[in-house]
């Protein structure tokens, strides 16, 4: 392991749990929510305005940036974190789950996978030895191995053997990961929701030895329900002493419950979307700002919230500019929402500290039972 890449657990209450990751470019709290920049940008964010939100870490995407610009000029123009402006530590993904999302445009084989840019339909292969080295020109703090996911559901079978073929590129992924202090790779655990399976795939991934671990192959349309039971057993075939990490997870109550089951990191798009969208995520519940109930609303989104959106604005005016279409709606809903999510980590990560995690969850829960029509 890189000499500065270290996970330190600092409490557990329950199953849940808080600790401290020590990258060279600064410590992620855990558990921590990541903010998606798919291509070198939160989408209607600037980066200082993501960081202001209490972000310690971003998620790059290999997929898109091979595409466009490309690692290899990101690399030539000193790496991700200084081509967007981001000075802490940055996780990419490793391309796998975007490339298996194309169905028609892509050739799956024991090599790797070969498809078309959905851009301007050039072709490209990507493998396990490739993704590891567009990570490494576009300088991720933790790189993820390169994967597959099936869509749920699927038979076993197919399951089975996509687990398998992940566990084969994971082997792949270490060894052309090399040596690099203070950088970390992670291995994707898969098997569906069959837990001898997830514990097959935890076992070997073990026996290759990673920095960290990730549940992947979920939040892939198999429902709450059956994530959450999935989490009841996979988070326990991980060792305790590295960070667990689900993938593409989620909204509010799908990230209490993933802490709740022992998760430390979690990333999705939804809360810089929904912002884009006006969709506006609340202690109360979801707040729909194109509704026209808000047009001679003079109160904040949440009058509890330090957002410059809350802070400054009205909903009316947020009514108004979103559906003007303008510019400054997007920017703002979008803050609003990250702010949201990072101060939910921080009220989990301190109901873990002082062991009131229970009572933190059942808060969540009951203030958006109560989140009634003149809330929302």
């Amino acid at each position: 392991m890189g000499a500065h890449f270290n996970f330190e657990l600092k409490a557990t209450d329950g199953t849940a749990r808080t600790g401290v990751i020590e990258t060279p470019r600064g410590e992620i709290r855990t558990p921590a929510f990541m903010p998606v920049g798919t291509a070198a940008t939160v989408k209607a964010m600037m980066p200082e305005s993501v960081a202001a939100t209490g972000a310690d870490i971003l998620l790059g995407n290999t997929y898109h940036l091979m595409l466009r610009p490309t690692a290899e000029r990101i690399d030539r123009l000193g790496g991700l974190h200084r081509f967007m402006n981001w000075q802490k530590p940055i996780l990419t993904d490793s391309g796998g789950f975007q490339v298996m999302s194309l169905a028609g445009l892509r050739k799956l084989t024991e090599k790797g996978v070969t498809f078309k840019s959905h851009i301007d339909g050039s072709k490209h292969e990507l493998t396990p030895e490739r993704s590891m080295e567009i990570q490494r020109l576009l300088g991720s703090d933790i790189v993820m191995c390169f994967d597959e996911c099936p869509a749920l559901p699927a038979d076993r079978d197919r399951i089975a053997d996509s687990m398998h073929l992940s566990m084969r590129w994971a082997e792949r992924s270490r060894a052309a990961f090399g040596d690099r202090p203070g950088h970390a790779l992670f291995g994707i655990m898969q098997g569906g929701l069959e837990p001898d399976l997830r514990e097959e795939s935890a076992r070997a991934l073990q026996e290759i030895g990673f920095e960290g671990y990730a549940i992947g192959g979920l939040a892939v349309g198999e429902g709450q329900e059956a994530m959450f039971g999935c989490l009841d057993y996979a988070t326990g075939y991980l060792p305790a002493d590295r960070p667990r990490y689900l993938m593409g997870v989620g909204k509010p109550d799908d990230i209490v419950g993933a802490v709740a089951r022992g998760v430390d990191m979690m990333d999705c798009v939804l809360p810089s979307r929904s912002g884009r969208t006006g969709q506006v995520f609340t202690r109360h519940g979801v707040v729909n700002i194109k509704n026209a109930r808000h047009q001679d609303d003079p109160r904040p989104l949440d009058e509890a919230c330090g957002c410059p959106a809350c802070r400054n604005y009205s909903r009316a005016y947020l009514h108004h500019v979103f559906r003007s279409q303008e510019i400054i709606s997007s920017m703002l809903l979008t803050w609003h929402n990250l702010h949201y999510y990072q101060e939910l980590m921080q009220g989990m990560r301190d109901a873990i500290a002082a062991g009131s995690f229970a009572a933190f969850q059942a808060d969540f829960h009951a203030q958006r039972a109560r989140g009634d029509v003149a809330q929302l």
